[in-house]
């Protein structure tokens, strides 16, 4: 094996889940190329590499590393330049500079033994002082991890994800128990856990530790698919598979975790235990609310008012006044939102306080905007933040509840069980609760699906607005949203606000969906492109998908190079003004699963991107590590799922056969109904057609129905189910 020490000059090529790279290199002798795996590598760093020269057919002479030692650099330049890489947060290429220029060879050194020496450099004061050197500090460290975690054959991103997650610890966890990987870490799997596993040696099919980190994994996963609970029996025999472990360990399993109360099992329905109290809980407290029936008292209705509104709508503004709980739902152009604003005219009038909330900030700013008053998210509502000594929590619970007459929440489509136990948990008896929401629109992105199953019971009292507002019949996007609905095709003459573009190959529809974007409907309508224009695609991949779409969009709206600030992050590059969305629930940062927002700043010195999200009254600014940039991805186009509870002026949404598997009536309709001003589907009419018939809608398996009726004819409440018309 041949040897050479030299240094990064510049990284031509780095895939980080496998960590090849290729990179010129500099030795004593000459400049060159070199290639092989190479994980956290920096441009500026002194390497010692073993391995063997090549001819590359096409790019000729190159040294092909096999193995690879960090050195301390030895040059002044080779210290300014692996300072300044990007490697140690809180230095980029300027402040290298001026370090190197105070301290040259011995750099390295004072940072590590004397910091409080870089006080002596132009504009580092204390503080910093103390983050370069942390940073440095820690950059060593994940070198020697990774010399650990790579002969394990554990890729670069994942090494430094399990770092971050563990420090110094790392080898330690690893080696006890490696499925601990899968339930702490977000993005790591129960196969990659299982894997590392093999590699350790410690992989015994039957082994308990792993059936039982297996049983716990896919149930979760089931959770994230928006299952409540799942069918034991087939859960037993779906995870046998997935194990190849023998069913009777799985269930043995099961049963050990069930006496640890980790699963409850009723009734062949097996659940994670905080989803099996959220359900039994919930059902008690709703009942508990709806018994309490207000004392009754004058409406004192103006009339003027009185007179703009249906008989639906009047109806249900006093049921909202007469009832513990009381359901709202309806289509599109029915008046859900003028009826909460007559509702809050009538509490005021009445002196009675109201609250008004939504799931995401998007949609609490759009009822604020449509009411003109002040509506929160429901995690603010309920004041969910940090409390020394408790962590991250709800601050308004059973021992401190809400105050307030009547509480009403709007977009409940979207809201998934565990919040909606938050939010009973926070109301006493006497306090109204109403409910508004489209029953029609897809489910909440998290576990259950409680609009259906609240109407499902047939219990809480209901009223569905069904009058469709002249103004709004004016709409093709709420007419054609109606026929939707109904089964029914849209129609397209005479639009102005709905248009189908037609696209027979997949191919076609991204090209057209890219010149609608980028020239066709910003000229037209005098639009932004990026603020303004959502595409909506049934699925992720494929050429249609999500994750296609965003690539092509990014390349045309927002292409980089020059001055345009980006970060690479795996195989997704993040640039400044590039439109991004959450992709899982983060409560330190107050940001959740489907919330979108846009970069507005990436410090490469500090490496920190800064993300500007929609909030109730106004932007607010979310820092991210580039380490937590796995919890963004690009948002041009979004699956419809993520779309719910938002507002768009323009959708586009591709329409394939493609997509068959996922051409549903309700996915169509919750697509368009997400547009203000207009909609243009691309595709086909074929496709179309298949998504119009297609009126099969995702089965979750969720038991809060039953339950609120089982628990209602034991507890015997008051007889509300003749009241829903």
């Amino acid at each position: 094996m041949t040897e050479i020490e030299g240094i990064v000059e510049r990284i031509t090529f780095h895939n980080e889940k496998n960590g090849y790279t290729v990179a010129r290199f500099k030795t004593a002798k000459e400049q060159l190329t070199i290639v092989g795996v190479l994980p956290n590598i920096s441009t500026g760093e002194s390497l010692r590499l073993g391995g063997e020269w090549t001819v590359h057919p096409t790019y000729g002479r190159q040294f092909k590393v096999e193995t690879f030692e960090v050195l301390p650099p030895v040059t002044v330049e080779g210290i300014e330049r692996y300072l300044g890489s990007g490697l140690i947060k809180g230095i980029g290429p300027v402040t290298a500079k001026k370090i190197v220029e105070t301290f040259g060879l011995e750099t390295l050194k004072v940072i590590d033994e004397k910091p409080e020496r870089l006080k002596e450099v132009e504009g580092i004061g204390p503080q910093k002082a103390e983050k370069i050197r942390a940073a440095l500090a820690e950059q060593k460290e994940i070198q020697r991890m990774m010399v650990f975690l790579r002969g394990i054959g554990i890729t670069p991103v994942l090494a430094t994800k399990i770092y971050r997650r563990y420090g110094e610890q790392a080898a330690a966890v690893i080696r006890e128990n490696p499925y601990r990987l899968a339930d702490e870490l977000f993005g790591v799997g129960f196969k990659t856990a299982d894997h590392i596993a093999g590699l350790l040696g410690r992989k015994d099919p039957v082994a308990l530790e792993r059936v039982r980190a297996g049983v716990l994994y896919f149930l979760r996963k089931e959770t994230e698919d928006g299952h409540v609970y799942v069918p034991l029996a087939e859960f037993v025999t779906s995870v046998s598979k997935e194990l190849a472990a023998p069913e009777e360990v799985v269930q043995r399993a099961i049963n050990d975790l069930v006496e640890e109360k980790a699963v409850f099992v009723e009734a062949n329905r097996l659940y994670l235990a905080s989803f099996y109290w959220c359900e039994r809980k919930a059902a008690e407290k709703l009942l508990l609310l709806l018994k309490e029936r207000p004392a009754e008292r004058p409406l004192l209705f103006p009339a003027e008012e009185l007179s703009t509104l249906t008989f639906e709508q009047r109806l249900a503004v006093e049921k909202a006044l007469q009832e513990g709980v009381l359901m709202i739902t309806g289509g599109p152009g029915t008046g859900k939102t003028t009826t909460i604003r007559s509702l809050i005219r009538l509490c005021q009038l009445r002196g009675e306080k109201a609250l008004l909330a939504a799931p995401t900030g998007r949609a609490a700013k759009r009822l604020k905007e449509a009411t003109g008053e002040e509506a929160k998210t429901i995690h603010r509502l309920l004041e969910f933040g940090y409390t020394p000594g408790s962590g991250l929590s709800y601050g308004r619970n059973e021992e401190r509840p809400l105050e307030a007459d009547i509480v009403i929440i709007d977009e409940v489509s979207m809201v998934d069980l565990p919040l909606f136990y938050q939010l009973l948990k926070a109301l006493t008896p006497g306090t109204r609760l109403v409910l508004v929401g489209d029953q029609d629109q897809l489910p909440s992105v998290g576990p259950g699906s409680v609009l259906r199953d609240l109407i499902a019971s047939g219990v809480i009292p209901l009223v569905r607005l069904q009058t469709i507002f002249r103004q709004a019949k004016e709409s093709k996007i709420v007419t054609n949203a109606h026929r939707i609905n109904a089964g029914k095709m849209p129609t397209f003459e005479g639009a102005s606000d709905f248009f189908f573009v037609h696209a027979p190959a997949p191919e076609q529809i991204v090209d057209e969906i890219i010149r609608l974007v980028t020239v066709r409907l910003p000229r037209y309508l005098k639009c932004d492109p990026i603020e303004d224009i959502q595409v909506l695609s049934p699925m992720r991949r494929t050429v249609t998908g999500v994750d296609n779409l965003n690539t092509l969009l990014q390349q045309a709206l927002n292409p980089g190079g020059g001055a345009t600030a980006e970060v690479r992050f795996g195989e997704r590059v993040f640039r400044r003004r590039d439109k991004v969305m959450q992709i899982r629930n983060n409560y330190g940062k107050m940001v959740f699963n489907g919330d979108l927002g846009q970069i507005v700043q990436i410090d490469p010195e500090e490496q920190v991107v800064t993300v500007a999200f929609a909030d109730e009254q106004e932007e607010r600014l979310v820092n991210y590590g580039y380490e937590e940039l796995d919890e963004l991805v690009l948002a041009y186009a979004i699956s419809v799922h993520k779309s719910q509870g938002s507002e768009y002026p323009v959708v586009i949404m591709p329409l394939t056969t493609q997509h068959y598997i996922l051409l549903q009536r309700n996915l169509l309709y919750t697509g368009i109904t997400r547009a203000k001003k207009m909609v243009v589907l691309v595709g086909t009419k074929k496709a179309l057609a298949i998504a119009v018939q297609n009126n099969r809608i995702e089965d979750r398996y969720s038991w809060l129905a039953p339950t609120i009726t089982d628990l209602a004819a034991k507890i015997g409440p008051a007889d509300n189910a003749k009241n829903n018309i």
